[in-house]
């Protein structure tokens, strides 16, 4: 008798008890766009951890005016090719590279990580703008980024741009990895190396600030036909410059 009274009371409880909900799924960033109510003017209201994109004193991208020459030491660049490993992440085009290639500044050291493209150019330079920039994301062992813009400007048809190009894929988030495809982004740099130089901040959400900005001073050419190919996937994902806030630019003599 006291088994099944002990029973039903089990069965009672189960019935009655409330059930565990789920354990809910974590939460995806928030989305963010170039334009409307996710666009770069409500980029710091969208989440807390974006608060930066409004907040921040030291935001990138920059029109570039008034640098002072300096004797700044020179960039060099140290890359190889690396399988190309392309993705369309449904803001740019990205290339994520291989460990092992690396600018060295003075006796800084920043290992490339991936680079990616802006349409049109997210810098201006004395109010100049430009079709087209490539970002070069690069990060120190102590985990400071720096990033080399090569703004690419109408011209000649770029053989870099052209091998990269064809191997877009047609849908967003998938990356690919062509067999036997290699790339070096050292074919896309121009031939000299001069530079300007700021402090700055990541250009997306959630605008990470203390990032060092390399903007070469010689463009690179496209065509106005790759630029065309580009703006097909992309007809506008750069963010508005934004205050220098004081900030001090300069430039390499």
């Amino acid at each position: 008798m006291a088994v099944r009274v002990a029973l039903a009371l089990l069965v009672l409880i189960s019935l009655t008890w409330p059930a565990v909900p789920a354990a809910a799924p974590q939460d995806s960033p928030p989305h963010w766009t170039y334009e409307g109510k996710h666009g770069p003017g409500h980029w710091g209201s969208l989440d807390r951890a974006y608060q930066t994109c409004e907040m921040g004193k030291h935001q990138s991208p920059i029109d570039i005016r008034g640098a002072k020459p300096a004797d700044l030491p020179a960039l060099t660049f140290s890359y190889h090719p690396s399988p190309l490993k392309l993705i369309d992440n449904g803001h740019t085009v990205q290339v994520s590279y291989a460990p092992g290639s690396f600018i060295t500044v003075g006796d800084r050291r920043y290992e490339l990580e991936q680079f990616h493209f802006h349409h049109p150019a997210e810098e201006k330079v004395n109010g100049r703008s430009y079709p087209l920039v490539a970002h070069l994301v690069h990060r120190s062992a102590e985990g400071k980024l720096a990033v080399v813009a090569v703004l690419l400007t109408d011209g000649m048809a770029n053989p870099f741009v052209k091998n990269i190009w064809k191997y877009v894929p047609a849908e967003q988030d998938k990356e690919v990895t062509p067999d036997g495809v290699s790339v070096d982004v050292t074919g896309l740099l121009p031939a000299t190396h001069g530079y300007f130089t700021f402090t700055g901040s990541l250009t997306t959400p959630p605008c990470t600030e203390g990032v060092t900005w390399f903007v070469l001073k010689s463009p690179v050419q496209v065509s106005p036909d790759q630029v065309a190919v580009f703006a097909k996937h992309y007809p506008h994902n750069a963010r508005p410059v934004q205050p220098l806030n004081g900030r001090a630019v300069q430039m390499t003599k």
